[in-house]
């Protein structure tokens, strides 16, 4: 990938981070349970017996998986991961 657009990226990502946790600092600050996080992560059929885990905040394909079984376990996976690196970073 280009330099630049690698840069770019990464840079969205802090951003968004930063978003995420500002949002549930707010809400701690007025007293009230900060929205439930939705599913990062979803299974697209692509052909036959051919996946996609799309990652739903930004649209981008994580992964790809040739039974739906894997696909799925795999969008586990990134859900397990993403929710680790959410606690690890105090924001839940």
């Amino acid at each position: 990938m280009h330099p630049r657009i690698q840069e770019r990226n990464e840079g969205l990502q802090a951003l968004r981070a930063r978003m995420n946790l500002a949002t549930h600092q707010m809400y701690a600050l007025i007293g009230q349970e900060a929205p439930v996080q939705k599913i990062r992560y979803q299974v697209v059929t692509k052909g036959e017996k051919a996946y996609h885990i799309v990652e739903l905040a930004t649209g981008r394909v994580r992964g790809f998986r040739f039974a739906y079984k894997a696909a799925v376990n795999f969008a586990q996976e990134l859900e397990a991961r993403a929710d680790a690196k959410a606690a690890m970073a105090g924001v839940q």
